[in-house]
């Protein structure tokens, strides 16, 4: 943690001998969307998503992302999960002109008009993303978009650069968004940055296929580039809903899409040589620091930003050896667990940032023009992979973290959002329904009470069918709709 602080906050003052030091971010945002209530999902429509929401969300992505480079932000950012725009007859055409004509209006302001005029309810999410980042003076972003006006996508993917783009090619892939490439001008060197969404599910054989398939289409184009310039200078980020370690996660997948197709590997010194083009930042952190998504109990690496050995050698763009971070900060992003404070949309205005944490990493350019010299590494990485690391939920102080319903004021609402990801400690008795789930009554109000451990929820049943009071430390939640207490190990269940 101490090393993703130190980055975040020195990062602006980087040497002045090297020239144009730069940050990328990459950052999925649990769903930007709009405030035209036209969306493909059922929870970002008019009636459950409101300005208010959209408000906070902005709020709390810049508050993110000015902590990067003492709040001048990062100079490059992929975004994931802003939504394509279902009413695209109301695009902004001329994003400065808007911007202009607003500049003495904050977004706050202008999101509290009720109701909100026609002429902002249509504002696509990353017009305003624009505005926020420009609010809090995080400015001069070109904008490449992901959708490719087909109305078949509700999500995509978004890059915002400081650099000029000289080109942007949209990728369409099998069952998932458009990865977006973009050539950018870096001081006059080229760097392309691909920003990619594969198909969700990332555990799962069945889906696996839809991830070759995504792989398959990255590595085509990396491939065309990389056959004119064996040493291009590229960045590729994005969720891939693939693990840094998928092959060895998931030994049942006999060929999986970003480790054998893609080719995402993690020996640093390899990429020197004609074998293996790319290497997988992940590979930077010691094992137990992998992760920036959590799943079942289990830390995931979905995010990632992968780079080519362009990024190695002494021309043009170079890669900042170990300024790879996770963007983990307590008190914002960060729950009192260490985990993603994740969207929550129950409340008026809804609370939360993100399921996944951002990454971060820095580059520069030198301009020896040397592709057959190689930057020195510092403790550079082997091949190296890791079993699944888990959540230690056995090291959370559940009597001082722990709510108890009844020390709430008479009148607290728990499901208003405020105690969404809340650990509670329950005493009720327990009873299970036709289907055999395991329930509780608190406030008066049903819960499903839940474990990704088998053996909890075998035991937890036992007790309900018995009718016997259930004690338990559960971490509030929602899940398809219904209210649920989530038991996250075996010494959360008294």
């Amino acid at each position: 943690m101490r090393k993703i602080l130190f980055l975040l906050a020195l990062a602006a003052s980087v040497s002045a001998g090297w020239a144009r030091p730069f940050s990328v971010v990459i950052y999925n945002v649990e769903n930007l969307f709009d405030a035209d209530g036209a969306a493909v999902y059922e929870d970002y429509q008019g009636s459950k998503y409101t300005p208010a929401h959209l408000t906070t969300k902005l709020a709390n992505i810049t508050q993110i992302l000015a902590k990067v480079d003492k709040g001048v932000g990062p100079d490059g950012i992929f975004f994931c999960e802003i939504e394509a725009d279902q009413t695209p007859n109301t695009t902004v055409s001329d994003v400065p002109a808007w911007m202009e004509k607003y500049e003495k209006q904050t977004f706050t302001e202008l999101l509290a008009q009720s109701p909100l005029p026609a002429e902002l309810a249509g504002v696509p999410s990353e017009v305003w993303l624009q505005k926020a980042l420009h609010d809090q003076g995080m400015r001069g972003y070109n904008v490449v978009s992901g959708d490719d006006k087909s109305g078949s996508i509700a999500i995509k993917c978004v890059i915002f650069s400081r650099f000029p783009v000289k080109r942007v090619k949209l990728h369409p892939t099998q069952n998932a968004r458009p990865i977006v490439e973009a050539e950018l001008d870096v001081e006059g060197y080229p760097l392309y940055v691909f920003n990619n969404h594969w198909k969700s599910g990332a555990g799962d054989l069945r889906t696996e296929p839809d991830r070759q398939a995504n792989a398959k289409t990255l590595r085509t184009r990396l491939d065309e580039i990389l056959a004119g310039d064996a040493n291009a200078d590229i960045i590729i980020g994005g969720d891939l809903n693939s693990q840094y370690n998928h092959k060895v996660r998931y030994r049942e997948m006999r060929e999986t899409g970003i480790n054998d197709i893609l080719g995402s590997q993690g020996n640093e010194l390899a990429v020197r040589g004609k074998e293996r083009d790319l290497y997988n930042l992940w590979f930077e952190l010691p094992s137990d620091a992998r992760g920036s998504d959590v799943f079942k109990g289990e830390w995931g690496t979905l995010m990632h930003i992968i780079l080519s050995r362009g990024l190695y050698d002494m021309n043009g763009v170079q890669y900042e050896d170990n300024s790879f971070a996770v963007m983990k900060i307590p008190g914002l992003n960060a729950d009192s667990l260490g985990l993603p404070n994740r969207w929550k949309p129950y409340s008026a205005t809804g609370s939360g940032f993100s399921d996944h944490f951002p990454l971060y990493a820095r580059f520069r350019t030198v301009a020896d023009g040397r592709t057959d010299r190689w930057m020195p590494l510092v403790k550079p990485s082997t091949d190296e992979t890791s079993t699944t690391l888990k959540v230690d939920y056995a090291r959370v102080d559940l009597f001082s973290t722990a709510i108890k319903p009844s020390e709430l004021p008479a009148n607290a609402d728990i499901r208003d959002g405020t105690y969404t990801g809340k650990i509670f400690y329950i005493s009720a008795k327990g009873y299970t329904n036709d289907k055999g789930h395991v329930k509780v009554k608190v406030k008066n109000q049903e819960y499903d009470v839940f474990s990704h451990q088998k053996e909890i929820r075998d035991e937890l049943r036992n007790q309900a069918k018995e009718g016997k009071n259930l004690r338990f430390y559960g971490e509030l939640g929602i899940y398809k709709g219904n209210w649920q207490f989530v038991v996250q190990g075996k010494e959360w269940v008294k």
